[in-house]
């Protein structure tokens, strides 16, 4: 068997003997924060079974790796109901928004707006691959948009002031990943 194909089986049947999986429950945009922040979120794309894993710093970064390409600039935030993550500079952010929803050890990631998979993960506890101490550093500015949108960020419902990654506008909804 190929190593990815290892991977990907060995995978499988981590999320399988993670234990019995109930019905899925979807998530609120402070649950997934509870869930993620200062975690490691691992996992296939669904269709192209590419892993990702990635560290959801309190600062707003998500570090690791994307389909096997290093993020440089990858930030997150929630908003009432999703997760969003967003890439590159300001004339060229790409923003991306997920709702989550958890069976078990299994987190389900859909698409918003369509609602499609995207992917399957677990939580690692922490940053067990040191992506904080391997990745370089950049800031988040938390400018998802320029213009306040229909949702609220998390951060805010919790009353947080001031700047940083939990502050801007909802993310597009009509970002795919």
């Amino acid at each position: 068997m190929r190593p990815a194909a290892f991977r990907i089986a060995a995978f499988a049947l981590g999320l399988l003997a993670a234990g019995p999986a109930g019905a899925a429950e979807r998530l609120t945009g402070p649950q997934i924060r509870q869930a993620f922040e200062g975690n490691t979120v691992t996992g296939l794309y669904s269709g192209s079974n590419l892993p990702f894993s990635e560290y959801h710093h309190r600062d707003g970064r998500a570090l690791g790796h994307n389909r096997n390409l290093p993020n440089t600039d990858a930030c997150w935030t929630t908003t009432e109901d999703a997760v969003c993550y967003y890439y590159g500079p300001h004339d060229k952010r790409r923003t991306y928004c997920f709702t989550i929803e958890t069976s078990g050890a299994l987190y389900v990631i859909r698409s918003r707006p369509s609602g499609r998979i995207n992917g399957l993960a677990r939580i690692e506890p922490g940053d067990p691959h040191d992506f904080v101490k391997n990745s370089e550093n950049w800031f988040c500015d938390g400018l998802i948009s320029q213009a306040p949108g229909p949702g609220k960020l998390a951060g805010m419902l919790r009353g947080e002031a001031g700047g940083g990654p939990h502050q801007g506008a909802a993310a597009s909804r009509n970002a795919r990943r």
